[in-house]
């Protein structure tokens, strides 16, 4: 790098020059860049002071510079900006590429101090000569005051001043200029030049053209490639290469000229540059696509997106955090895992087609930390292009909540069983304690919400699926394993309505709206709207021993300046340890004795299906000691008006979706790809002093798991109809299914 002393002797001998010249102050902006003057000037006495007393040099905003997102590997997915630019040392631009720039724009740079007299004299006759600007005679550091003073302004009105053809605007650039020469070396204004020059095609500053136009770094730039990039400068938009094959001629032309400068100067010898001008441009156009939309990994780009625009750490006002996403030039390293990416994406895709009404999605995310490690859903994300083309998409986020993008979510259904077990068992409940339960149950009496107010239903009646309202005796495992919805409405009253809702708000249980959990009878046969990361981190907390963590997409941030700064995980203990192990344990038998006997993954793993009244969306959850995930299913035009019954999804036909026919396997699935060459570990065993035993009076053979269990109302109670006293009802009818 050249030394202050070596570069710096310009200032001095040109003011010296200046003086001695008299007018030519009042000329040297004038007649270089404008066709008139318009008898605007500098009296020679005023030259001295004009040059001499010099403002500090102008104000250097940070470069707006890509924000981009990193998976848990390091590869990038996804990236924001409002320019796109990388900025880089000097070190890692091709030496080939300064020279390039320097014998194009101005080949005195290292010999003149902010003011080169001779090209600006030489600019002056020859614009004044042709009537107009045909010669620019702005010296690189002129230029890199003008492009900052252009990045400066707030407004467009300020960047056309900042642009504005005249003697004012160039005098003060030039004293700009001068105190910039005093401030930098010269390698450090070239550095900056480089970094702030629009080159065209959507591109700001050398890295970012180098990788737009030819598709490699600027450190590995030819001598073709780095005079066209040189020769873009000067006119970006007339030789923008991504507008067509005229631009291109444009730019191969300018890279000649370039060239010919090039040998001119002596930066390289006629013979290379001759090479150089006759072999092909060779544009190879890297598209940079900004947003999600353009994101390998869309789902997960939004919520990162969202997170950061939501989150007062980013910035006090949601204006600063856009601001900051779309300048920042930050990179964020995520927690997402591509190998579990991945899986989630195939495996739904292997089941719910895009083109589908009816729409999958799934999270994943690692117990004990609540690091998100997959996003995904049948559905491709964006606006639809309005010509039919791979069906309709969407911009909702649909295994995310509200905030971070998504919509209302599917009643979770009989997922939600899971609080009313992990309650019981806080309470003292044994695997084998439970009870008769009858073929029918109308929850008169005995619910109270958590403000104290009874909420009973006398109206309602939830019964057995099968028509036949057989009775039976159930114990809180095998209740469990069947899913028999009398048996946790009657189990529910028992441990009370309101320690279930705790239970589950403790575990990170919200509305995706963010409004109040709906607090009535049927909460355990979940009523309530979700999005499947909310129950994915729930569930996880049983997989970590009660441990709740909130879910969390940004590992690591990355600053400008290189310094990290890790985004800790952000957890507490929600339940007891050993009831968290209570419930792996019951949730386990699902896969063995329960709704998914015979879709296990070949390791422990504990979960819960769900499928909810009149079939209107399913779900399963489940979970290992490494990973948990939840899946939806429902259709995205409504789920009441279009009930999973008599569909084709995917080109399969199914009769009805249950949690197990479809979310069931699309989890199995999923995990079996995400957990491949994971080392298999078991959950921790259960106090069987504190919950093994206990006593079923009456206990007999329980009902098959095949005899799914539903609800119908009372009388007056229509499809999404409020009773007499302003509680909420399920939308019902008769004899139809709630889970399987």
């Amino acid at each position: 790098m050249t030394s202050r002393r070596d570069t710096r002797r310009g200032p001095v001998a040109c003011l010296r020059t200046l003086t001695a010249c008299g007018v030519l102050g009042g000329l040297l902006a004038a007649g270089a860049a404008l066709p008139v003057a318009g008898g605007a000037g500098l009296a020679a006495k005023h030259v001295t002071g004009v040059f001499t007393d010099l403002p500090p040099s102008p104000r250097e905003n940070p470069l707006p510079a890509r924000t981009v997102l990193l998976d848990r590997n390091g590869r990038p997915f996804a990236q924001f900006y409002s320019e796109n630019r990388t900025v880089v040392d000097l070190s890692a631009v091709a030496p080939v590429m300064r020279k390039a720039i320097i014998a194009i724009e101005d080949s005195r740079f290292y010999g003149h101090g902010g003011l080169d007299v001779k090209g600006t004299l030489r600019a002056l006759v020859t614009n004044t000569q042709a009537g107009g600007v045909r010669q620019g005679g702005s010296s690189l550091t002129q230029q890199l005051v003008k492009n900052i003073l252009v990045e400066n302004a707030e407004t467009e009105a300020g960047r056309d001043q900042a642009r504005a053809p005249n003697l004012q605007r160039k005098i003060s650039e030039l004293r700009y200029a001068l105190a910039m020469e005093r401030k930098y070396t010269k390698d450090e204004i070239l550095e900056r030049y480089l970094n702030i020059a629009y080159f065209g095609a959507g591109a700001f500053g050398v890295e970012a053209a180098a990788r737009r136009f030819f598709s490699v770094p600027a450190a590995r730039l030819s001598l073709p490639q780095a005079a066209a990039l040189a020769g873009a400068v000067r006119t970006p938009y007339r030789t923008d290469p991504s507008l067509g094959a005229s631009h291109q001629e444009r730019l191969r032309q300018r890279r000649d000229i370039v060239l010919n400068r090039m040998a001119e100067t002596g930066a390289v010898t006629r013979a290379q540059a001759d090479a150089a001008k006759r072999t092909p441009l060779g544009i190879r156009l890297r598209p940079e696509p900004g947003g999600c939309t353009g994101s390998a990994h869309p789902y997960f780009c939004v919520y990162v997106h969202r997170e950061l625009l939501n989150n007062p750490v980013f910035g006090h006002t949601r204006q600063e955090r856009e601001r900051r996403l779309a300048r920042g030039g930050i990179t964020l390293r995520t927690t997402l895992d591509p190998v579990a990416q991945k899986a989630a994406e195939r495996a739904i895709a292997a089941r719910v087609a895009p083109e589908d009404t009816e729409v999958a999605a799934e999270a994943m995310i690692e117990p004990g930390t609540g690091r998100i490690r997959a996003l995904a859903a049948s559905k491709r994300y964006g606006r639809n292009p309005g010509d039919g083309r791979n069906g309709p998409r969407t911009t909702f986020n649909l295994a995310a909540d509200v905030a971070h993008g998504g919509g209302m979510g599917f009643q979770a259904g009989s997922t939600f069983k899971a609080f009313t077990l992990a309650t019981a068992l806080a309470r003292g409940w044994r695997f084998k304690r439970g009870f008769r339960t009858p073929g029918r149950y109308v929850p008169a009496r005995g619910f109270t919400d958590c403000a104290g107010r009874p909420v009973n239903d006398p109206g309602a009646e939830i019964f057995n699926a099968d028509g036949r309202r057989r009775a039976g005796a159930y114990s809180i495992s095998t209740g469990t394993w069947n899913s028999v919805n009398t048996f946790f409405m009657k189990l529910e009253r028992k441990v009370g309505l309101c320690p279930v809702v705790r239970t589950a708000r403790a575990l990170g249980i919200a509305r995706p709206d963010g409004a109040p959990l709906r607090e009535v009878p049927t909460f355990t046969l979940g009523i309530n709207e979700m999005d499947p990361l909310t129950v994915a981190a729930a569930f996880a907390a049983f997989a970590a021993r009660g441990r709740h963590c909130r879910p969390v997409a940004i590992a690591e941030i990355i600053g400008r300046d290189g310094v990290r700064v890790p985004v800790p995980p952000s957890c507490r203990q929600a339940i007891d340890p050993k009831v968290a192990d209570a419930v792996n344990h019951v949730l386990a038998g699902v896969f063995t004795r329960g709704t998914m006997r015979g879709q296990g993954i070949g390791r422990p793993a504990a979960g819960k299906t769900g499928t909810n009244n009149g079939y209107t969306s399913a779900w399963f959850a489940g979970y290992t000691p490494a990973l948990a995930a939840a899946v939806s299913v429902g259709d995205i035009r409504g789920s009441y008006r279009h009930p999973l019954r008599n569909v084709r999804i995917g080109g399969v036909h199914y009769g009805s979706v249950q949690g197990a026919s479809l979310p069931g396997p699309i989890w199995v699935a999923s995990m079996s790809a995400a957990l491949r060459g994971v080392p298999a570990k078991p959950f921790h065993a259960p106090d069987m002093n504190r919950f093994g035993g206990g006593r079923t009076p009456g206990l007999g053979r329980a009902p098959s798991a095949d005899h799914p269990l539903g609800q119908r109302p009372g009388r007056g109670a229509g499809p999404g109809r409020r009773d007499g006293a302003g509680r909420n009802r399920l939308r019902l009818g008769d004899r139809q299914l709630l889970d399987r």
